[in-house]
C-alpha cells in the first residue's frame, strides 16, 4: 500500500493546485471517523464543508442509493421519473416554500437563484430591461462562477478572472442601515448566508435576518437566502433562518441534501417566483436525476426521523460551553450555532493551518478559514462520548 506522502506526489504531478489540502489521504470513513492509508484513525471534524452532515456512509442513506443503482440512474428531463416528485414534496415541507427546482452543485442552485430574481424583477415587478440589481454581502462565499465571484469582496477569488458581471451592489454584513441604503427602484434581491462559513463563521447581529425581511418585503425585493453549508440541521435548526422566524422567499440549499454521497442541490420558493421559469430557458442534465432524488429522499427522511437538528443543538451548545471555558493565549473568540464553530485566533498566534497541522497529529481532521479560524463541524450524527474526545484534543492544541 502507497503511503501518503507518497499518494500526495503522485496527485500532485497531475492535479491543478486549486486547492491546498492538508497531508492525509483517506482512503475509508465510517460515521464521524475516517482512516488514512497507513491505517491512521481521524475524527472527521470539517464533514466536508457539512455535506457530511450525516457522516460517512449512513447505512439508509447508503441503501437508497445501492437500491436506486440497481433500478434507474438518470433520465435527464425530456423524460419524469418516479423519485423526484418524492423529493419535492419533503423540501416543499420542510422549507415551508411549495415550489422546488432541482441542480447538483451549490453554486448551480445559486445562478438558478439569481435567475429567477432577475426574471422576477423583470416579469413580475416591472424592472426596466437590464437594469435589475441584487444585493450581497461583504465576506460572502456563494460559490465561484464567474458570475458569482463578482460579487466576492475575496480579491484572490476575482483576480485574472474579469470582466466581471454586472448588476450587484454589496454591503456590508450585518449592517441593516447599509442595506436600507442599498435599496432602489432596480433591486430586485437580498442575497444572504444567515451565517458566514467561509468568512470564519460570522454570525450577524440578534435581529439582522428578522430586518432584512421586513425591509426586503416593504420594498418588494425577494430575500434569498443561501442555506447551502447553514441548512439541514447544522445549526440546530432545519434551517439556520428559523433562529429568527424568518422564511425567505428563495431558499438555496446543497451540501447536505446529498447525504454525502453525491452533488444534489435545489432551490424552492413562492409560486411568484418560481412561477417565471417556463420550459426550455433553465435546466440540467443531471440535476433532479432519480438517484440523487431517491438519495436526496433518503437523506431528509434521516435527518427528521433521527432529529438530526436537535442533536446538532444540544451537542453545539456543549461544544461551546466548553470551548469557552478553555484557557489559551492563542483563542481570541469562539462563535457560532449549533455544531457550526469557529475558533477566532490572536493574530499572534501564527495562524489556523499550524494548529490544524496539530489536530491532525492528535487524530482530528479540521481546516483553517481565513488564515485565522479553526473551523469545527463535526457530523451531526456525533455522541457526547467522541465529542468530548474530540475537545480533549483541542484543549491540548490550544494550550
Amino acid at each position: 500500500m502507497p503511503t501518503n506522502l507518497e499518494i500526495v506526489n503522485k496527485t500532485d504531478a497531475h492535479g491543478a493546485m486549486n486547492y491546498l489540502p492538508l497531508p492525509v489521504v483517506l482512503t475509508r470513513g465510517e460515521g464521524v471517523w475516517v482512516w488514512d492509508v497507513e491505517g491512521r484513525r481521524y475524527m472527521d471534524m470539517l464533514s466536508a464543508y457539512s455535506a457530511l452532515s450525516h457522516g460517512h456512509r449512513h447505512p439508509r442513506i447508503i441503501a437508497a442509493l445501492k437500491e436506486q443503482a440497481d433500478a434507474i440512474t438518470l433520465t435527464s428531463r425530456a423524460f419524469h421519473n418516479d423519485r423526484l416528485h418524492e423529493l419535492y414534496e419533503r423540501i416543499a415541507a420542510l422549507s415551508g416554500l411549495p415550489k422546488v427546482l432541482p441542480m447538483n452543485t451549490g453554486a448551480e442552485a445559486v445562478e438558478t437563484a439569481i435567475k429567477a430574481a432577475r426574471k422576477w424583477g423583470y416579469d413580475v415587478k416591472g424592472v426596466a430591461a437590464d437594469r435589475a440589481e441584487i444585493i450581497a454581502c461583504t465576506n460572502n462565499f456563494h460559490g465561484r462562477t464567474v458570475t458569482i465571484i463578482t460579487f466576492s469582496t475575496e480579491e484572490d477569488y476575482r483576480r485574472g478572472f474579469g470582466p466581471m458581471t454586472p448588476g450587484f451592489r454589496v454591503v456590508e454584513y450585518g449592517d441593516i442601515d447599509a442595506l436600507a441604503g442599498a435599496i432602489n427602484e432596480n433591486t430586485v434581491a437580498f442575497l444572504v448566508e444567515p451565517i458566514q462559513g467561509e468568512a470564519g463563521i460570522r454570525v450577524p447581529p440578534e435581529g439582522y435576518l428578522r430586518q432584512a425581511r421586513e425591509l426586503c418585503t416593504k420594498n418588494r425585493v425577494l430575500l434569498m437566502a443561501d442555506e447551502i453549508q447553514t441548512g439541514f440541521g447544522r445549526t440546530g435548526r432545519m434551517f439556520c433562518c428559523e433562529h429568527e422566524g424568518v422564511k425567505p422567499d428563495v431558499m438555496i440549499m446543497g451540501k447536505a441534501l446529498g447525504g454525502g454521497v453525491i452533488p444534489v442541490s435545489a432551490i424552492s420558493g413562492t409560486d411568484e417566483v418560481m412561477d417565471v421559469f417556463t420550459p426550455g430557458i433553465h435546466g440540467s442534465t443531471f440535476g433532479g436525476n432519480p438517484l440523487g432524488a431517491a438519495v436526496g429522499v433518503a437523506a431528509l427522511d434521516v435527518l427528521v426521523e433521527e432529529k438530526l437538528a436537535r442533536r446538532a443543538d444540544e451537542m453545539g451548545r456543549h461544544l461551546m460551553d466548553k470551548l469557552r471555558q478553555l484557557s489559551s493565549p492563542h483563542v481570541k473568540e469562539i462563535r457560532g450555532k449549533g455544531l457550526l464553530v469557529g475558533i477566532d485566533l490572536e493574530p499572534e498566534a501564527g495562524g489556523a493551518r499550524r494548529f490544524c497541522e496539530a489536530l491532525m497529529a492528535e487524530g482530528i481532521l479540521a481546516k483553517e478559514t481565513h488564515e485565522s479560524v479553526i473551523r469545527l463541524a463535526p457530523p451531526l450524527v456525533i455522541s457526547k462520548e467522541d465529542l468530548d474526545w474530540a475537545i480533549d484534543r483541542v484543549r491540548k492544541v490550544l494550550s
